[in-house]
């Protein structure tokens, strides 16, 4: 006697229902409908595309003005100041551009947004971060020196830059706005004796 497909006999094979693990949501394909054969959770928020990932590229840093007591930061405008008062202080930075070097591109910029002309004089380091903007991811790289005065006029880049002005060395990690630039100045610190 041969028994029947149904009777859960030895050669008879038994359909496996796969269990998902509980940190997984069901698929859902682009009607909205569930791939697994179930509605999706209510309220539950559908995956977010990732967003792109932009890399960049800057260089900038500290310039030391002639008598070497002093230091060259640039203010912009706190975007989330509701009376746009407070300024952010940070040191002077911008894109390296096709075919410059960081120290090249760092001595363009410094003149770019502060009117003052300026020549390296040692490596301060490296920061690199994350941010959002625009809807992308930005991973930042910027290349940071320290620089002596040459010359030049002070006058803010008015398109990107609110404010310039020098301030004493002893008082610039304090004003700084940004906690990787205080770390790297506070970090340096003995090289601006």
């Amino acid at each position: 006697m041969i028994p029947a497909p149904s009777a859960g006999s030895e050669g008879t094979k038994k359909k496996r229902k796969r269990r998902r693990p509980a940190n997984r949501a069901p698929q859902t394909s682009t009607s909205g409908t569930s791939t697994s054969g179930t509605t999706p959770t209510p309220g539950k928020k559908p995956a977010r595309p990732y967003a792109k990932r932009v890399d960049e590229v800057s260089a900038g840093g500290l310039v030391i003005d002639k008598s070497g007591l002093q230091g060259l930061l640039i203010g912009r405008r706190d975007q989330k100041d509701p009376e746009g008062k407070k300024l952010l202080w940070s040191l002077p930075k911008g894109h390296i551009e096709e075919g410059e070097t960081p120290e090249q591109a760092a001595i363009r910029e410094v003149a770019e947004e502060t009117g003052i002309n300026s020549q390296i004089t040692q490596s301060l380091g490296v920061i690199d971060f994350w941010f959002m903007a625009g809807g992308k991811r930005i991973h930042k790289t910027v290349h940071h020196f320290i620089f002596k005065e040459t010359g030049g006029l002070l006058a803010a880049q008015e398109s990107e830059v609110d404010e310039v002005g020098w301030f004493p060395l002893a008082d610039i990690v304090g004003l700084l706005a940004y906690p990787d630039e205080k770390k790297l100045i506070a970090k340096n610190s003995g090289l601006l004796a």
